[in-house]
C-alpha cells in the first residue's frame, strides 16, 4: 500500500489556513498542523505576535481537532527576531522602507518552517495564500496568480525558488474569499467569520512609527526639507514619518501644493515638490530571484507591481551586467518606493520580483 504524502499546513487560526487544512484532509493527504510563534513587543494580548496570539492559537488548535489532525507549535521567536523584525529595524534607519512580507516568506515560511516540515517526513508546506502552483511533468513549477484577484498574494511569494516551490501546496487559491467563508461555514469551522490577519503583525498596535522611535531612534532624527535643486524649505521631524508621494503634514508653506519625491538618508533630507515633479518613469532593483531559474529574456516586456496593493502596469524589464534589473514604463509611476518589492508577471504566471533600490 502506497503511502499517503503528508503535507504540514502553516495554521495561523484563520479561515484561510483552516479551510486549506480542510481540503487536504478531504483530498486524502496526511495533514498535519504546525504554528509558528513569533516574536513580538512585551504587551498586547500576554505579549503575543498578532498573528499567534493565545485566541489565535486556541482557534488553530480546535480547528485541528475538528478535522482530526495533529497540531503542533514551534518556538520561531529568535529567528523571527533576528531575521525579520531587524532586518524591519535596519532598513528604515538605513532610509529604504522595507516589505517584511516579502523577507517572512523568503526566510520564515519557506525556508525555517519547510525545513522543519521536511525533516519531519512531510512531502509538501501547504499554507493559505492565495495563489497557484502549477508542477509540470518534468518537475520545474510555475507561481500563478490567485483566483480571485481582489486576494491574489503571488506578489508575496515571488521570493520563492523551484526547489521551495516544488514543496508548495496553496489550496485556497483556486477559489474566491467568498467561496472560502461559505466553505468553512459549510464545514462548521467556527472561523468561517473571522477577520483576516494585518500586516507588520509583531507591532503591539499597528503604529510603525512608535515601534521604530522605541528601537530605532536613528531612525526619526529631523533634517532639512530639500527642492530637488537643493533650496531648503523647512524642517522634518525624521524620514520614518513620511511615504512618497505624501502631500498632507509636510508642516511648510508654498505657493503650490508639494509632495514627498523622495528621501536622502544620506543628507537626512527629505525631498519634495510640485506635482509635475512627481513619479519617475524607470527604476532599478536588486536581489532579484526569477522563480524558474533565470529571466526569461536579457530583455522583456512584463507586467510590474511596485508595492502589494499596486495596479498592474506595462514595463520593460532589462537584466543588468550584476544581475539587478533597470525597469522602464511607458507613464511616470507615482509610487515607486526603494524598499518595496517589484513583481514581474506574465499573463497570470508571477516570473519573480527584487527589490526597489531607486527611482529615476
Amino acid at each position: 500500500m502506497t503511502a499517503r504524502p503528508r503535507v504540514v499546513v502553516a495554521m495561523s487560526g484563520g479561515v484561510d489556513s483552516s479551510v486549506a487544512a480542510a481540503l487536504l484532509v478531504e483530498q486524502g493527504y496526511d495533514v498535519v498542523g504546525m504554528m509558528m510563534r513569533l516574536w513580538s513587543e512585551d504587551c498586547g494580548e500576554g505579549g503575543a505576535n498578532r498573528c499567534c496570539t493565545p485566541s489565535q492559537m486556541a482557534d488553530a488548535r480546535r480547528i485541528a481537532g475538528q478535522l482530526g489532525i495533529p497540531f503542533y507549535v514551534i518556538d520561531t521567536q529568535e529567528v523571527f527576531r533576528r531575521t525579520i523584525v531587524q532586518f524591519f529595524i535596519d532598513r528604515y534607519t538605513a532610509g529604504d522602507t522595507p516589505n517584511p512580507c516579502l523577507e517572512c516568506n523568503r526566510y520564515i515560511r519557506f525556508e525555517w518552517l519547510l525545513s522543519h516540515a521536511l525533516a519531519s517526513g512531510a512531502d509538501y508546506l501547504a499554507t493559505g495564500h492565495y495563489a497557484r502552483v502549477e508542477h509540470a511533468p518534468d518537475g520545474t513549477a510555475r507561481l500563478l496568480k490567485g483566483r480571485d484577484p481582489a486576494k491574489d498574494q503571488s506578489y508575496v511569494l515571488s521570493v520563492l525558488t523551484q526547489d521551495k516551490l516544488r514543496h508548495a501546496l496553496f489550496p485556497v487559491g483556486d477559489y474566491t474569499k467568498a467561496e472560502i467563508r461559505a466553505m468553512a461555514a459549510a464545514r462548521g469551522l467556527a472561523v468561517a467569520a473571522k477577520h483576516d490577519s494585518q500586516d507588520l503583525c509583531f507591532l503591539a498596535d499597528g503604529d510603525y512609527r512608535r515601534f521604530l522611535r522605541a528601537h530605532a531612534p536613528g531612525a526619526a532624527r529631523p533634517g532639512p526639507i530639500l527642492t530637488r535643486d537643493g533650496r531648503q524649505l523647512g524642517t522634518h521631524s525624521g524620514l520614518l514619518d513620511y511615504t512618497i508621494g505624501q502631500r498632507k503634514g509636510l508642516g511648510i508653506s508654498h505657493s503650490e501644493p508639494l509632495y514627498v519625491l523622495a528621501t536622502d538618508p544620506m543628507r537626512n533630507a527629505l525631498i519634495v515638490g510640485t506635482a509635475d515633479e512627481l513619479g519617475s518613469r524607470s527604476l532599478t532593483a536588486g536581489r532579484i530571484n526569477w522563480i524558474a531559474g533565470g529571466p526569461p529574456a536579457s530583455r522583456f516586456t512584463a507586467e510590474i507591481k511596485i508595492r502589494y496593493k499596486a495596479r498592474l502596469v506595462p514595463g520593460t524589464v532589462t537584466v543588468l551586467p550584476d544581475g539587478s534589473v533597470q525597469v522602464n514604463f511607458a507613464e511616470p509611476q507615482r509610487d515607486i518606493t526603494p524598499g518595496q518589492g517589484v513583481v514581474f508577471y506574465a499573463g497570470e504566471e508571477c516570473l519573480g520580483g527584487g527589490i526597489i533600490t531607486r527611482g529615476q
